[in-house]
C-alpha cells in the first residue's frame, strides 16, 4: 500500500479544505494548522521516552533499552537533589537520592550515564530548571571529551525556571537571579551550541498543579514573552535566539480541547512574537514537546491508564507536536517497568505506523467545532495575558501570587467536581471493582546514596583541588560582575568539580529563594 491512501485505496491529499476556506495552511503565519507544510507526511514527531532512576549506570541500561525498541530521542530525568543543586552526599539529600530520576554529581556520572551512546548522533532532553546551567554544562563537557563538534549537538534543556516559581518548587535563587542566568544560557548557546534549545517553556506542570486549558496555555505564553523580552534587554537577536525556543505543553484527557488547545498556542506566539519585533518567520514559530497526563493516571485499575494515554498523545499527534512521551500505565503507582515503558512507547509506534493520522495535515482543521474552540482558547487566553501585563509582565504576576492562586482555584474546582461526581473518573468514582494489591512496583532503596557518596569521595580524594577552587572562585566573579557564567561553568565541570559545589558558588552571589 502506498504510503498516504487509506486500505481501500483512496489517495490522502496533505490537506482538505472548502473552497471558500479562509484557513492559513500549515507552514505559514500564524502557524495554526502546523510549522511545517507536510507535518508528519514526511517525518513522524520524535518519540522520546523520559527515563533516569538511580545510578547512571541504571539508566543508562534503559536508555539502551529504549533506543534498541525504536525511540528517536532520549529525555532523561534527574532525582530530586540534583534538580535543586545538592551533591548525593548532602544532608538534604537524605532519602531522596535516585528516587524520582538519575542522581548526578559530576562529569564522571555524565559519562556512565551516555556510556556507549555518542551525543552527536542523537538528541537530548533534559528536564532540568534552576540547576539547568549547570547539567548543560556537563553534557558540553561530555560532548567535547567524546570528540564531538559541539556546534553539531542538539537536544533541549527545561530551564524554565518562572514555572517553578508558579507551580512546582524545585527552584534555588532568587527569580532575577535566575532570569540572569537563563539569559546567560541564550548568549552562550547562540553562539557556541547553535543546534541547541535554550529552554523549553513549560506549560506541563502548571496543568499538572491542577490549572485548566486556557491557564495553561496563557501562563506558558506569559512565561515565554518575559524570556524574550529578558534576552532581549540583555541585546540579543530575537531572530537568533528566538529559533531556539521550544515548548512543553500537557495532553490531558478533553480530547477535542486538547487539539485546539496546541492550535491555539502556535497562533498565539506567532503574533506575540512578531509584535515583540520577529521578522524571521521561524523564530515565529512554536515547537513544542508534550507528554501525556501524570495527574490523570490512577492507581486504581491501572490498566485502564492505557486507554487513557493513547487517548491523550491522539490529540498530541493530531494537534501536531514535534516530539512526544508516552506515560507508562503504572506511573501513579511508581517508575515505570520496563514493560509499561514498552507499551507506552509502541503506543506512540502504532499511532504513528497504523492509524493513518499522520497522512493528513491538521486532520481536525475545518472542523466547525474545532476552529470554533481553537478561536475561544485563544480569545481566553489572550484575557489572561493582558491581566499579567498589567501586572507588569510574569515576574511580577508570579510574585503578587497571581498565578498560583489562580491555579490553586481551579485545582480545588476541578477536585469537588469529582467528589460530587459531576466529573467521573472510571475506577476511582464510578465504576470500581474489589482488585487484589498490584505487585508491579518499581522500587529504587536507598543504598544508592552510599553508592553516590563513595563515588563522590573518590572523586575528590583523586582531582585538583586548587584547580577546582580556581574555577569555582571565576565562577563567582563572573556573577558578581554580571559577565557570562558558562564559559566558567563548563570549565569548571571539566576538572570535576561537582554540582553541589557549583550551585553554592552561586547561592553564596545570589543567595536562596524562600518561597
Amino acid at each position: 500500500m502506498a504510503k498516504h491512501q487509506t486500505d481501500s485505496g483512496i489517495i490522502i491529499k496533505p490537506d482538505y479544505e472548502q473552497p471558500e476556506s479562509k484557513l492559513s495552511k500549515a507552514g505559514h503565519f500564524p502557524f495554526t494548522r502546523g510549522i511545517h507544510e507536510s507535518m508528519y507526511r514526511d517525518r513522524l514527531w520524535t518519540m522520546r521516552q523520559y527515563a533516569g532512576f538511580s545510578t547512571a549506570e541504571e539508566s543508562n541500561k534503559r536508555y539502551k533499552y529504549l533506543l534498541a525498541n525504536g525511540v528517536m530521542g532520549l529525555s532523561v530525568a534527574f532525582d530530586l537533589p540534583t534538580q535543586i543543586g545538592y551533591d548525593s552526599d548532602h544532608e538534604l539529600a537524605e532519602g531522596e537520592v535516585g528516587k524520582v530520576g538519575v542522581a548526578i554529581d559530576s562529569i564522571e556520572d555524565m559519562e556512565i550515564l551516555f556510556d556507549g551512546i555518542k551525543l552527536e548522533d542523537i538528541s537530548t532532553s533534559m528536564t532540568i530548571n534552576a540547576s539547568g546551567y549547570i547539567l548543560l554544562a556537563l553534557y558540553i563537557a561530555l560532548a567535547k571529551k567524546q570528540g564531538a563538534d559541539i556546534k553539531k549537538i542538539s537536544g533541549t534543556i527545561q530551564n524554565d525556571i518562572l514555572k517553578e516559581y508558579a507551580a512546582r518548587g524545585t527552584y534555588i535563587y532568587p527569580p532575577k537571579a535566575s532570569m540572569k542566568i537563563i539569559t546567560d544560557i541564550f548568549e552562550y548557546c547562540s553562539k557556541e551550541v547553535p543546534k541547541w534549545n535554550t529552554i523549553s517553556i513549560s506549560g506541563y506542570h502548571i496543568r499538572e498543579a491542577g490549572s485548566t486549558a486556557v491557564q495553561e496555555l496563557a501562563f506558558t505564553l506569559a512565561n515565554g514573552k518575559a524570556y524574550v523580552e529578558a534576552a532581549q534587554k540583555k541585546g540579543l537577536d530575537i531572530n537568533v535566539f528566538g529559533k531556539r525556543l521550544s515548548f512543553f505543553f500537557n495532553a490531558h484527557n478533553n480530547f477535542f480541547e486538547e487539539i485546539a488547545k496546541f492550535r491555539a498556542a502556535r497562533s498565539m506566539w506567532a503574533k506575540m512574537m512578531k509584535e515583540l519585533g520577529a521578522t524571521d518567520e521561524k523564530a515565529m514559530q512554536l515547537r513544542f514537546h508534550s507528554q501525556t497526563g501524570g495527574s490523570t493516571l490512577t492507581a486504581q485499575q491501572p490498566k485502564n491508564n492505557i486507554t487513557r494515554v493513547t487517548l491523550q498523545a491522539l490529540a498530541a499527534v493530531m494537534g501536531g507536536t514535534q516530539s512526544l512521551h508516552t506515560n507508562g500505565y503504572d506511573e501513579a503507582l511508581s517508575l515505570p517497568t520496563e514493560e509499561a515503558a514498552r507499551i507506552a512507547l509502541r503506543t506512540q509506534q502504532i499511532i504513528g505506523l497504523e492509524s493513518g493520522v499522520s497522512s493528513a495535515v491538521d486532520p481536525m482543521g475545518g472542523s466547525y467545532f474545532v476552529e470554533a474552540l481553537t478561536a475561544e482558547i485563544e480569545a481566553k487566553a489572550f484575557e489572561l495575558i493582558q491581566k499579567i501585563d498589567k501586572m507588569g509582565g510574569a515576574v511580577s504576576a508570579i510574585e503578587k501570587g497571581f498565578m498560583q492562586e489562580e491555579i490553586a482555584r481551579s485545582s480545588y474546582a476541578y477536585q469537588k467536581s469529582i467528589e460530587s461526581k459531576e466529573q467521573i473518573i472510571v475506577g476511582v468514582n464510578d465504576f470500581l471493582v474489589d482488585e487484589p494489591k498490584y505487585e508491579g512496583v518499581f522500587k529504587i532503596d536507598d543504598s544508592i546514596r552510599k553508592i553516590q557518596s563513595d563515588k563522590l569521595a573518590k572523586l575528590r580524594a583523586n582531582r585538583n583541588q586548587s584547580l577546582v577552587d580556581t574555577h569555582i572562585n571565576s565562577i563567582k566573579e563572573a556573577a558578581k560582575n554580571d559577565t557570562n557564567i558558562m564559559p566558567h561553568v563548563i570549565e569548571a565541570v571539566e576538572c570535576k568539580a561537582t554540582l553541589g559545589e557549583i550551585a553554592n558558588a552561586l547561592r553564596e552571589v545570589y543567595g536562596e529563594f524562600i518561597g
